[in-house]
């Protein structure tokens, strides 16, 4: 009878650990489908002078950063990320 109880309760100590590795962890971040950063960047460069390049970094931007700031304009102080990403010349990378 205490055979039964050691080995109930060390298959539930195994047990317990393998599901630990199983569940998923709810601090990952999950990236933004291409479809979904086309369609914020769409409404980002609506009124832009170079849509398409407008378009091509607010793509990567969002990619990288998982966000992109509401409007068409300004509000960068929403996604950080987004706000502080620098070009090779010093100046905002993101539209």
């Amino acid at each position: 009878m205490k055979l039964v109880g050691v080995l109930l309760l060390v298959s539930l100590c195994l047990s317990s650990c393998f599901l630990q590795f199983t569940m998923a962890d709810p601090t990952t971040v999950v990236a933004p489908t291409p479809s979904s950063c086309d369609s914020k960047c769409e409404v980002r460069c609506g009124s832009a002078g170079m849509k398409d390049r407008c378009m091509r970094y607010c793509g990567i931007c969002c990619q990288e950063c998982s966000c992109v700031p509401s409007g068409t304009y300004g509000n960068k102080s929403e996604c950080p990320c987004y706000r502080d990403k620098l070009s090779s010349k010093g100046t905002p990378k993101c539209p």
